[in-house]
């Protein structure tokens, strides 16, 4: 699979929610842009100090319409959890065993920690903007908005 970048078109994919519901990709296509952010681990440090910052700017997400799925390799159970517990308005989806993380090229830290990658897509589904770093989580929510508004 080559890389995804920007102006390509983003794999669609279903994966369950923290409740269980299935949620695909393609159901925002034609209605809202998507940011899709692969983290590491639930109720992990950086993990929290990322969710915690895209639910503190929110509503600068929603003013431009997005739609935010988080996605890691835990349970939706696990993400149920974490979504109480830090009172997150956003969207968490399970990813076990890596398939999307893998269609989506995200790699590994040091091979062993599931990386920290997010994808802003626009409404017809094309890759807009990748930004990568695990070591600054909450460069992640800058650089998606900054994207965002550039639409």
């Amino acid at each position: 699979m080559p890389a995804i970048t920007n102006g390509t078109p983003a794999p669609d994919f279903e994966l369950p929610d923290q409740h269980g519901n299935l949620v695909r990709l393609s159901q925002y296509r034609g209605k809202n842009p998507v940011v899709v952010y692969f983290y590491p681990k639930d109720d992990t440090t950086g993990c929290t100090i990322e969710a915690c910052r895209f639910r503190d700017d929110f509503e600068k997400f929603r003013v431009t319409g997005a739609e935010i799925l988080g996605i890691s390799d835990d349970s939706s159970e696990s993400h149920d959890r974490f979504a109480s517990k830090y009172k997150l308005p956003f969207t968490l989806l399970s990813d076990q065993g890596g398939r999307l993380r893998k269609l989506y090229g995200v790699k590994k830290t040091f091979g062993v920690i599931p990386g920290r990658v997010t994808f802003v897509i626009d409404r017809e589904g094309i890759v807009r903007h990748v930004f990568s770093s695990q070591s600054t989580p909450a460069r992640h929510i800058e650089e998606a908005l900054a994207a965002l508004l550039n639409l």
